[in-house]
């Protein structure tokens, strides 16, 4: 009967083997659709506003994020998302003169290129092995805060996102009004709840009352709270404003090479990249890999590899006029929150984008302009929020207190490179202290020890 048994379960063994390893789903197919869109909140509002300010090609943007999303899913197994580098865009939209595309282009593929670098010479994994967790802890901290800042401000204010200031207080009623954003955040939490309890995995309860709660609590962890509520807001674009549906075109816009010149050269590494690249390398590599080793603790996620990902991608991109990005924790928070719990989920996201590059181009930035904000405040407050809760893993106070101060200096300052700094300093100081503490008990001790030498010299 042995080779028979063995026999009937090989087939299983191979089952799907056309299904790449990496997007075996962990969970329904649902969650994964819905984790899919948990990072849009960050995602859309500053795609947008490089399109309107700095005129970026929406079309070219789309299609090589979703190039980027498809192998990032591929590549590392987990919901590694993909961003937009924050700073660059910051500094292309709030500064006079505002940078040009090329520009843009210039600041993306030098920051790329620095950490290609650092990650191809294992220099990003030694910084990664020695940063103290409370410092990598301080920035998440005060990133997920910043998120959930900027969330509350979309919710309450119209936002024009140009100028990256609030234009009056948002109205109770109306398509995107603040009923609406609320109802929104009330369904995501009774769906989602505090986004940290598998209840599928829970061992059988004793009472029936607590099997009832169990069994309601998974028929609504089922539900795919995030991607519903995306759809719910695209659906508002076109009743808030009808004629989008005449101003769309199919067909993506014509690729090419930008062309560049030395000044965009040095004027995109000036003003973009030296502001950008601390940046990317405490949130988009160090603080990414902290967060996937706490998330996905199976699957470990190396500097190194992580670090190369984001120059390789923009090494191709940016010549072409796509927007400059890399893998942020935040957006790692927000799609693992809403279900995300594979590299499925980025990669039906990538499909989503292609689809939409391909097909409407460039015109489906006049959807994107009509976007209830209210509901994009909704989504980056949830994927803030659990950025933020990565930090209650300080077991002491010695360590709480160097992540705040970190938290601190990095919100205030509106640097992270000056939160690391301050938080780095902190952290040598106290451990400087104890070793001050070592010294004086050695010294102690050594006195003493002479002295009984001495008493025991006595006759």
């Amino acid at each position: 009967m042995e080779p028979s048994s063995s026999t009937t379960t090989t087939p299983l063994l191979h089952e799907n083997r056309w299904w790449h390893p990496n997007l075996r789903l962990k969970t329904t197919l649902c969650s994964e659709l819905s984790g899919a869109v948990g990072d849009l909140g960050t995602f859309i509002p500053i795609v947008l506003t490089l399109t309107l300010v700095s005129h970026l090609d929406l079309s070219t943007t789309l299609i090589f994020t979703a190039l980027y999303n498809i192998s990032t899913g591929l590549l590392f197994g987990i919901p590694m998302p993909v961003q937009p580098m924050k700073s660059i865009a910051a500094v292309a939209v709030s500064e006079l003169p505002h940078l040009t595309t090329a520009q843009i282009a210039t600041a993306g593929a030098t920051t790329a290129a620095t950490l290609l670098i650092l990650g191809a010479t294992g220099l990003m994994s030694f910084f990664y092995k020695f940063i103290p967790l409370p410092v990598v802890r301080g920035v998440q901290l005060s990133q997920g805060l910043s998120f959930a800042f900027s969330a509350i401000k979309y919710i309450r204010n119209n936002q024009d996102f140009i100028t990256s200031k609030a234009t009056s207080p948002r109205s109770w009623l109306g398509l995107d009004g603040l009923i609406l954003a609320s109802s929104a955040l009330l369904f995501l939490i009774l769906t989602t709840g505090s986004g940290s309890d598998d209840h599928s995995s829970q061992t059988q309860p004793r009472s029936s009352s607590q099997r009832r709660i169990n069994k309601r609590l998974r028929v609504l962890s089922a539900i795919p709270a995030a991607l519903l509520v995306f759809l719910f807001g695209l659906v508002i674009c076109f009743i808030r404003d009808p004629s989008v549906i005449h101003d769309l075109k199919f067909g993506p816009s014509k690729l090419q090479i930008l062309k560049i010149t030395w000044e965009d050269w040095k004027i995109g590494f000036l003003r973009g990249a030296i502001p950008q690249i601390p940046l990317s390398v405490l949130n988009s590599v160090i603080a990414v890999c902290k967060l996937s080793t706490d998330l996905f603790p199976e699957r470990e996620i190396s500097a190194t590899k992580v670090s190369i990902s984001v120059g390789l991608m923009n090494l191709v991109g940016c010549w072409f006029g796509a927007m400059p990005v890399c893998h942020g924790a935040g957006g790692l928070a927000g799609q693992y929150r809403f279900g995300a719990r594979t590299g499925a989920s980025v990669v039906f996201l990538g499909i989503g984008k292609l689809v939409i590059g391909l097909v409407f181009g460039n015109s489906f930035v006049r959807i994107l302009n009509q976007f209830p904000i209210g509901i994009l405040g909704v989504l980056l407050l949830f994927a803030g929020i659990e950025l933020a809760m990565a930090s209650k893993d300080m077991n002491t106070k010695e360590e709480s207190f160097v992540m705040l101060i970190c938290a601190a200096v990095s919100m205030t300052g509106s640097s992270a490179a000056l939160g690391f700094g301050c938080g780095i300093l902190l952290y040598l100081l106290l451990k400087l202290r104890s070793m001050e503490f070592d010294c004086f008990e050695v010294l102690k001790f050594g006195s003493k020890s002479k002295g009984d030498e001495q008493t025991n010299l006595l006759p």
